[in-house]
């Protein structure tokens, strides 16, 4: 069951990586021409991550109430629907109809998001993970490639009479139709239902609630789980509020298109390719230990990125290093999250952690721009850097470990699963 869970998920997140990568890389564009301004065109990617957030806790309840299978299923359904929107709303020239359309395309994210938790659900204790980072690794094949099917998508449905670059949602609806099918019929038995069955004949487990305070109660509780809260939270605020901003920089320090991308490619690389080896590191040294290196590379990034200038080999380092230590806080802090909280509480307590970490990453990705306009780069990536504060501290104060039962530590003793005596 854990295999096969784990091969549907992965084809899973390379068809939701892809139709999300495919979409999203020529949204501020579409917006720019259904809007006609260019000052409006970031609302689109802002709207989709908006969605994201606002999503992840119905998203949630769905599948703390029936199962991951429906949860999944209802998510891509729901970000197929959104594309199909943004494809009206470029037909029609409806600028607030297609910023409707990316929130529920948003969707997709929330589904690959969720897919990593869906994974841990049957995983032992001491492998979970390496069963979040492989779930997140299949991502990296459409984050990478979608960007670079943009133009075909885009050429192949003009002669419909679409928009050029409404073309990638076309494609994205589809690809996300196909996931949710994919999901549907392969994800059999539920995961998450079966762990659920399990840990009730183990341990008496009650029913928990499904919603954010259920969730909150479950989180805090452990403090542990807060700490794994505030460290996902933090990372993706940091990873999100300095990229958005990075191509802007590149630009003025006369990078041109070819590179930009490159440099992207780059960090995507660093947030995607290497969660294996987080996962490995997590399970192997515990999960405090890959958050506080995540929190450095973290720190090293933003320094690095912050004083690049026109050194474009520098920025390329310190985006890399930035995808690097998000995938550190991802997945060490999910696997953190889902051992500190009880099996009946942790959809609801992942659905707030997606929820938070999307709607914190929102306001930071909003406000960067803001930022640089009045400060500078270097002023972001240090005000960046100095929300990292808040979980160093978490983490030096080492939380005392949660009840055995919310752990998910083995029977019959031993260490536990985040590495702790």
């Amino acid at each position: 069951m854990r295999r096969r869970t784990t091969a549907v998920l992965a084809v899973s997140q390379v068809l939701g990586g892809l139709g999300v990568a495919t979409a999203i890389a020529l949204a501020a564009v579409l917006a720019e021409d259904v809007s006609g301004s260019k000052a409006l065109s970031g609302l689109a990617s802002t709207a989709s991550v908006v969605g994201t957030a606002l999503l992840s806790v119905p998203l949630a309840a769905v599948m703390a109430a029936r199962g991951r299978r429906p949860g999944l299923t209802l998510a891509y359904l729901i970000a197929a629907a959104g594309g199909a929107v943004v494809v009206a709303a470029a037909a029609l020239g409806s600028f607030w109809l297609l910023l409707a359309g990316m929130a529920a395309f948003g969707a997709g994210s929330s589904a690959n998001l969720q897919a990593r938790y869906a994974a841990a659900d049957l995983a032992e204790p001491r492998q979970r993970g390496r069963a979040i980072s492989l779930v997140v690794w299949a991502t990296t094949v459409g984050a990478v490639a979608g960007p670079n099917l943009a133009g075909p998508a885009g050429r192949s449905v003009a002669s419909f009479g679409v928009p050029l670059a409404a073309g990638p949602f076309v494609w994205g609806t589809v690809i996300f139709l196909v996931a949710g099918v994919a999901v549907w019929a392969l994800l059999r038995p539920d995961p998450l239902l079966t762990a659920r069955a399990l840990a009730a004949v183990d341990a008496g487990e009650p029913a928990s609630g499904h919603g954010v305070r259920a969730g909150w109660t479950a989180v805090a509780a452990s403090p542990r789980a807060v700490l794994a809260l505030v460290a996902v939270t933090t990372a993706h605020t940091v990873m999100v509020s300095v990229m958005v901003m990075t191509p802007v920089d590149l630009s003025h320090h006369g990078a041109g298109v070819e590179l930009i991308g490159l440099v992207i490619s780059v960090h995507i690389a660093g947030m995607y390719a290497f969660s294996p080896v987080m996962g490995w590191l997590a399970d192997r040294l515990g999960r405090l230990a890959v958050l506080g290196l995540g929190g450095v590379l973290l720190a090293v990034a933003t320094l690095l990125a912050g004083t690049a200038g026109a050194g474009h080999a520098q920025s390329a380092a310190g985006l890399f290093l930035l995808g690097l230590g998000w995938s550190a806080g991802l997945v060490a802090g999910s696997a953190l999250l889902t051992d500190s909280v009880p099996q009946a509480a942790r959809a609801a307590a992942q659905g707030l952690s997606d929820l938070a970490m999307n709607a914190a990453a929102g306001v930071g990705g909003a406000l960067s721009g803001l930022i640089v306009a009045r400060a500078g780069y270097g002023w972001l990536n240090a005000l960046a850097a100095a929300l990292l504060v808040p979980a160093a501290v978490l983490l030096l104060r080492r939380p005392p470990e949660a009840p055995s039962g919310a752990t998910g530590r083995r029977k019959g003793g031993g260490r536990p699963a985040d590495g702790t005596s």
